[in-house]
């Protein structure tokens, strides 16, 4: 992180929620479609939140305690762990050693796209936390390397290993996502990744799609886990968290990420990663001083 970071631009409220000195967060180079973060944390680490694609990792030490569908569970190392898109979940040290973990979030699109039977539904693990060895095999090597980027192969790979082990360990089919509806879901999809800074109302998504709002909302979740609105504001939080991490002050991202204001980024913000952004940027300019 940037050392010009503005600190007064932080609120006083994101001041008062900043994290123990020893806590941090190393991004990697992204890609579409995919990110890849590993963070420790010494105790508390971010609230209750949900986000909209399938975060998938492995704790590297410590326990990692977190609440996911209503029970609490805990992940030691040599463990996957499986958030699934819209599930709320938090995250804590289960010891006072803290916890380290690295964790690959992908889109749900490119996980459907890559299941060898296009007309299934999303996966869905039913366990949070799991032992099985398609998981880890498919998900360790994902996260091996973080220094490098990805190369196009190298993404499909990835991709496509964990899309067959999230079906291996859910072999239950659902509601078959048919080719018209996964057609409009994309046109849908377009037009709110176009919309980032000036919005989408849901009668241009009618226009878009042929579809009544409240079908291509029923759609868009059915094949991409969330739905279009919670799917724009994460859109507009991407490019949030990229102005951060190049050192642009929370006003200036706000107003560049198409938030009413920074207060309001705030809560999104904290809605979806469970910490605000000041706590974020301070924790991403910590490991850059770390490994600097």
């Amino acid at each position: 992180m940037a050392s010009s970071m503005d600190r007064d631009a932080t609120s006083g409220l994101e001041r008062s929620c900043v994290d123990a000195a020893g806590d941090w967060i190393r991004a990697a180079p992204s890609l579409p479609g995919l990110e890849r973060i590993e963070a420790f944390f010494g105790g508390h680490g971010f609230d209750p939140h949900r986000h909209d694609t399938y975060a998938v990792g492995f704790t590297m030490r410590g326990v990692q305690a977190f609440r996911y569908r209503g029970a609490a569970t805990r992940s030691v190392p040599g463990q996957v762990f499986v958030l699934h898109p819209d599930e709320l979940h938090d995250g804590r040290a289960g010891t006072d050693d803290g916890f380290r973990y690295r964790i690959l979030y992908v889109e749900p699109r490119l996980i459907r796209d890559a299941l060898a039977d296009p007309r299934r539904p999303l996966p869905f693990a039913g366990a949070a936390v799991s032992d099985d060895p398609r998981l880890a095999a498919a998900i360790v090597p994902a996260l091996a390397d973080l220094d490098g980027p990805f190369d196009e192969l190298r993404r499909d790979q990835v991709v496509q290993g964990l899309a067959d082990a999230l079906a291996a360990v859910d072999p239950v089919g659902g509601r078959i996502c048919r080719r018209a509806d996964r057609r409009a879901v994309e046109r849908a999809r377009e037009l709110l990744d176009a919309g980032v800074e000036t919005g989408v109302g849901s009668a241009a998504l009618e226009a878009a799609t042929g579809l009544s709002r409240y079908e291509i909302a029923r759609q868009f979740r059915a094949c991409l886990g969330t739905s279009p609105h919670r799917y724009l504001v994460l859109r507009r939080l991407d490019r949030a968290r990229a102005l951060i991490e190049a050192g642009a002050a929370l006003a200036d991202v706000a107003a560049a990420s198409g938030f009413a204001d920074q207060s309001h980024m705030t809560r999104q913000f904290r809605r979806a990663y469970g910490l605000p952004p000041g706590r974020w940027a301070a924790m991403l300019e910590r490991s850059t001083e770390g490994r600097a």
